[in-house]
């Protein structure tokens, strides 16, 4: 018989909903849940909930929303729900005093396969870097970030169009077996794996908006992998006559050649079609957005510029 009885669920996105919602039908009892503090947000700076609180309370799951992980007083509420172990997905680094609390301690589930992609952003990274593959890992949380022994990898494709936000969706449905399983291992006493580093792993930092700007003469691949990846947040940007332009959609574009054209100059082509050079080649723009306008086909825009002939940078 599996001792794990009392599980204490922290995360915050939607991306955790999916665990959460298998944990509460299964014959574990989600005793607490924990997330983010409300904030204001958006342009009426209205006060939102992450959503994970709001499924936990129409779940019926009590709720804490700690400012301060280390903060006494909640560290009491926390033991006070006498947890046999913690499932955190997509939450924010804890301190040992939490993490190493109740008797199992804590799992993760991580959108990387581990040890590569260690770091906040695994989903952006393993697209920006061109994947065609990756996974998801559930481990034993430890002192240092994303480096404790492995109990279960399960992986996935990504398409050579698909979107973070596409990668995001298919994944946040996979999680929940995997923890499920994950649990009933550690209940079992089943073996865990030690993480192996190879020397090529590559690391997953948060994405800055900064980060998200095009770099026009790069090769086309990357590019297009950089669109992408950075879609829909923080999107690919570039700017055109001082305002910024983002970019939502583009098609690697291997069989048109523009040799008279520099790195970010656009062109329309014959067929109606936006074209910009990168390093080696070009890419096809199909949607885009700019400053102060709602998105938009390539086709729309082509229309408003009327010009042949465009430049990005």
């Amino acid at each position: 018989m599996n001792p794990i009885r009392r599980i204490v669920f922290m995360g915050s996105p939607d991306f955790a909903i999916p665990a959460l919602q298998d944990l509460h039908k299964s014959d574990y009892d989600v005793v607490g849940v924990i997330t983010a503090p409300d904030k204001p947000s958006g342009r009426g700076q209205k006060i939102q909930s992450t959503a994970v609180k709001l499924e936990a309370v129409e779940l019926g799951i009590p709720v804490l929303q700690p400012r301060n992980l280390k903060d006494p007083g909640f560290q009491e509420e926390l033991r006070n729900l006498k947890a046999d172990i913690q499932v955190v997905i997509a939450f924010r680094m804890l301190p040992e005093s939490v993490w190493n609390m109740p008797l199992y301690g804590s799992i993760n589930l991580h959108a990387s396969l581990l040890p590569d992609l260690r770091g906040a952003a695994p989903i952006h990274w393993a697209i920006i870097n061109g994947y065609n593959k990756t996974g998801l890992t559930t481990f034993q949380l430890q002192h240092a970030i994303d480096t404790g022994p492995i109990l279960r990898q399960e992986t996935i494709d990504i398409g050579e169009n698909m979107t973070t936000g596409e990668l995001y969706n298919a994944m946040r449905h996979m999680g929940g077996k995997m923890v499920l399983d994950s649990l009933a291992m550690i209940g079992s006493g089943a073996k865990q794996t030690p993480q192996s580093l190879t020397g090529n792993e590559l690391p997953a930092p948060k994405i800055q908006k900064e980060d998200a700007r095009i770099q026009w003469d790069q090769i086309n691949t990357v590019v297009h992998n950089h669109i992408r990846g950075m879609h829909p947040f923080p999107c690919a940007w570039t700017t055109l006559n001082d305002k910024r332009l983002k970019i939502h959609r583009a098609n690697l574009t291997t069989s048109a050649r523009h040799t008279d054209l520099s790195p970010g100059r656009a062109v329309i082509t014959k067929d109606n079609l936006l074209h910009v050079q990168c390093h080696n080649g070009c890419i096809e723009i199909t949607e885009l957005q700019l400053e102060g306008k709602k998105r938009m086909t390539a086709a729309a825009f082509i229309q408003g510029q009327g010009a042949k002939k465009i430049q990005f940078i």
